[in-house]
């Protein structure tokens, strides 16, 4: 190899080697800009971030309702759990738990098997069931619903 040609390599070698090097550097010192930023709002209080607590639960008994499919063949065996407000909404709900019972056995079996048998059909009878009990109540004491169990058959 001729001497130019080896000059040239280890001057792209060496300008390869400094743009590495600038590119470590940005990043470090972005790094420890953001660091700075954590440990300032750290000391200066900012708000904690909440914690994702789930609230007090309250289990209903195995509802198992015949779907509207045509045929009429198909039925739902469906448990489960509401996550309330707070303690004091169970008092309430206990109260109201045959009319909660009610609503969910008046909403259910108007639903098919093509409506329940994707997620979407199950979020939108939790959205509605939802809707439906807090409506019922005197405040909205229901913030969730779980499905425990849920069969088609």
């Amino acid at each position: 190899m001729s001497n130019k040609l080896l000059i040239i390599i280890a001057a792209v070698f060496l300008l390869m080697m400094g743009m590495v090097g600038a590119g470590f550097f940005i990043l470090w010192s972005k790094m420890n800009v953001a660091q700075q930023l954590v440990i300032e709002e750290q000391q200066n209080g900012a708000e904690e971030i909440p914690e994702n607590n789930i609230g007090p639960l309250f289990p209903l008994k195995t509802f198992i309702v015949n779907l509207a499919d045509k045929e009429g063949k198909r039925y739902l065996r469906v448990t489960m759990e509401m996550e309330l407000i707070n303690e004091e909404a169970k008092v309430e709900l206990e109260k109201r738990l045959p009319q909660i019972r009610d609503n969910i056995l008046m909403i259910i079996p108007t639903k098919t098997f093509e409506e329940l048998n994707s997620a979407k059909g199950k979020i939108e009878l939790r959205d509605e069931l939802l809707t439906k009990l807090n409506g019922l109540l005197l405040e909205e004491y229901i913030k969730n619903i779980y499905f425990t169990e849920f069969v088609i058959q």
